[in-house]
């Protein structure tokens, strides 16, 4: 013992010899012969009703196989936000409890919301890669802090540092599904072939599982597998390959009413609701379909189809996968388990938009605007999500959306595939069960204990509920008795068949929101409100979320949101308190929260660089063909192009970019909506630029220097035009501007219009 660390115990005998010696080997970890292969395929802001075989008449034909010859689970729920139900999925506790009450884009200071899986709270991967399994995730992660995502790290959050041997991925909440910002294992990566080449992330993603499974069992067929399979569908944008968008041409040209009719009498058919359940009226916001006016028609329409098709791409993937599978002869005994993270999406808005991130800087694109660009949506130059309307039929037969905690929110379909285990193939489950439950499961199944120590670390105990007797018991309760919800304030809580909810308005205190009771287990899409028939059942239910919420480490209540992006909460990160960044190319590129937060504010930035007669390419650029900007010299010019969502407002320099050593750079300053940018050549200026809308939120894809990284933000060059001279640096000092600075910005919006007139 040297400071009280343990020595490896070794078994066998030391002598002066090897004659009078005995070797003894330790031996790794292994589950045993028969442990099943474990497979998590996680899908993106899908709805209760979206698979085939849940309702829709969406094309999921492998899906639906997998619940043919497993089990639909028809209760089942999450949390209503992403990062919180992946966090909850990989540890089997509570989300607040590990500290993701939000994306992990947050970190507020307090337990509840760190940004990342608290290391007292150990993942399935971390626990069964202790046991001898192998370990994949791929896909999107979403559960590192936001900040700490760069190449330069730290790294103990990232997916090969939280159990899982090898990674392929995103880390962000989203990305281009053509132009993808990649990791692999601990390093960024460029996208191995072109969108002319027909390259698609969810192709990729399952290309590189089959690998990783070919190569654990080329060389180790005795280790089973852990694969933890998160597609970026179907979260916005909704892209997919042209034939799967044209499948679709005029299949929801009759509307959402008539769609979501449609498939409610799909679920009553099948069994998937009780019978007493009603259809919900439409959410506030959603027009009837009849009272549309056309183009808000032929726009949601076109939406939709590009979901449809995205799904169904997705879709063919997983059964590239249950092909691989089948081929190795593993997939009976592999527990495969298919789930969404929350219900659709209400992101979209009221008329569905080209570009989300408009969505996020509070403008509501019209589709009169919209409609000129109808044959781009679900391709590469758009961000599509789908109307309010929609999101609501996908979410059949309940309320609300993503981000609230009635039903629309949280009740999603779980499908669990194990053939060698589950012998009433293709029948249904109702008990009510958690995704903090799915954790639990597999250990029992496999026969694993979480462990209560964890790399010297006491663990917080899994508080999931295991669903096996479900497998074998199809009538079996639900050993599931109360979970609590929470989301930006919006709440409930779930005990013994009956639900307390209500939805937060941000701003109104607590204490006045409106609290709902209903009786879940007849009335599933939260029809009939029983709070006034009822108020002292509704008040044990109150208490009773106060109670699981002081419990579960739920407080304290924030409904904080949007403004949370970006913001900084301490000292330690990429974002220094002087407010000034430096890059040195080569740089890879930085994911959107860690590069010099310039959104919606006034920056200065500086080239040091040295060319060639002739050399030009990008000196700064962050965003996508869809919305970004670019500094760049072109034609012997510096040019600077502000891409305001697909709108290019473009300045050249009026002067050539000196050969040799200069310095390059703009000013751009904000006044209120609008601002200006001032090209500076050595310190002279040399252009001026003025820009209607300051965007705030630029993109979820992230900054490069030297080059334009992935989907291009100018349309003035063809590839990613990296700079063809030395670039020694770029430097980024934010400011706020001057009370002067603020008028010249005015000064200039009016010479603008006036020259326009």
């Amino acid at each position: 013992m040297v400071g009280g660390a343990k020595s490896e115990v070794f078994e066998g005998v030391i002598g002066d010899t090897i004659a009078d010696s005995t070797p003894s080997w330790p031996q790794r970890p292994h589950p045993g012969e028969a442990a099943p292969n474990v497979v998590v395929v996680l899908l993106d802001d899908l709805g209760f009703s979206h698979f085939g075989c849940y309702g829709s008449n969406i094309a999921t034909p492998n899906i639906d196989r997998l619940a043919a010859g497993g089990l639909r689970y028809t209760n089942f729920h999450v949390t209503p936000l992403c990062s919180p139900t992946r966090a909850a999925l990989l540890t089997g506790r509570n989300h607040h409890e590990v500290g993701m009450r939000g994306v992990s884009n947050w970190n507020t200071g307090f337990p509840n919301m760190r940004g990342q899986i608290s290391n007292h709270a150990a993942t399935m991967a971390e626990v069964l890669r202790d046991e001898g399994y192998t370990t994949f995730a791929l896909g999107k992660w979403h559960l590192c802090q936001m900040a700490n995502t760069s190449a330069a790290g730290p790294y103990d959050q990232w997916p090969c540092q939280r159990g899982f041997d090898r990674f392929y991925g995103f880390l962000d909440g989203e990305t281009d599904q053509f132009h993808p910002e990649l990791v692999y294992d601990n390093h960024h990566v460029e996208v191995p072939k072109s969108v002319e080449d027909g390259y698609h992330l969810s192709e990729d993603l399952v290309d590189r599982a089959v690998s990783f499974i070919h190569d654990t069992r080329s060389i180790r067929p005795d280790q089973p597998f852990f694969m933890y399979l998160a597609f970026g569908a179907t979260h916005a944008p909704h892209q997919a390959p042209q034939e799967y968008l044209d499948k679709y041409r005029g299949k929801f040209d009759q509307g959402w009413d008539a769609i979501r009719e449609q498939w409610f009498a799909r679920q009553v058919e099948l069994g998937l609701i009780p019978e007493a359940t009603q259809l919900a009226p439409r959410n506030p916001g959603v027009e009837a379909w009849v009272d549309l006016p056309e183009n808000h028609k032929r726009l949601a329409a076109r939406l939709q189809e590009a979901f449809a098709g995205f799904l169904e791409h997705t879709d063919a993937q997983i059964g590239r996968l249950l092909s691989s599978l089948e081929q190795l002869d593993q997939l009976d005994n592999t527990i495969i388990v298919v789930l969404s993270d929350n219900g659709a999406s209400q992101e979209g808005g009221p008329f569905g938009v080209m570009n989300e991130w408009k969505f996020f800087n509070f403008i509501l694109e019209t589709p009169d605007e919209a409609v000129d660009r109808l044959d781009e949506i679900g391709g590469p130059t758009t961000h599509t999500n789908y109307p309010w309307g929609w999101a609501q039929a996908g979410n059949t037969p309940f309320k609300w959306y993503k981000q609230n905690t009635h039903e629309g929110g949280v009740h999603v379909p779980c499908i669990v595939h194990w053939p060698a285990n589950i012998s009433d193939a293709g029948t249904l489950r109702h008990q009510f069960h958690h995704v903090n439950d799915i954790a639990p499961t597999i250990y029992e199944a496999i026969g694993v204990t979480a462990p209560d120590v964890y790399r010297g670390l006491a663990q917080m105990p899994v508080t999931g509920t295991s669903m096996l007797s479900s497998f074998t018991e199809p009538a079996a309760s639900s050993r599931k008795k109360v979970q609590y919800f929470e989301m930006g304030g919006h709440r409930a809580i779930y005990s013994e068949g009956y639900k307390a909810v209500t939805r937060h308005t941000p701003g109104v205190s607590f204490a006045d929101d409106n609290w709902e009771l209903y009786k879940i287990d007849e009335d599933r899409s939260e029809c009939n409100d029983l709070a006034a028939t009822s108020p002292a059942k509704l008040a044990q239910m109150v208490d009773l979320w106060w109670q699981e919420a002081r419990s579960h480490r739920v407080l304290p209540l924030d409904d904080r949101g949007i403004e949370l992006f970006g913001a900084r909460f301490e000292e330690r990160t990429p974002h220094r308190p002087s407010r000034h960044y430096t890059y040195f190319p080569p740089v890879s590129p930085m994911t959107a929260q860690v590069g010099a937060s310039i959104g919606g504010r006034s920056w200065d930035l500086d080239a040091q660089i040295d060319r060639p007669i002739g050399a030009g390419g990008v000196i700064y650029a962050t965003g996508t063909a869809s919305s970004g900007l670019s500094l760049f010299i072109q034609n012997e010019r510096l040019v600077f192009d502000y891409n305001c969502f697909a709108e290019h407002l473009v300045v050249e320099s009026d002067r050539m970019v000196p050969v040799g050593s200069s310095v390059v750079g703009v000013r751009f300053r904000r006044a209120a909506k609008d601002g200006i940018a001032t090209l500076v050549i050595d310190g002279v200026e040399c252009g001026t630029l003025h820009i209607p809308f300051v965007m705030r939120m630029i993109s979820s894809l992230g900054p490069s220097v030297g080059f334009d990284n992935g989907s291009l933000v100018s349309d003035r060059y063809t590839d990613s035009f990296a700079f063809q001279g030395e670039l020694h640096r770029v430097d980024i000092q934010l400011v706020s501007p001057s009370p002067s600075e603020s008028a010249e910005v005015a000064a200039v919006a009016e010479r603008t219009t006036m020259a326009r007139q």
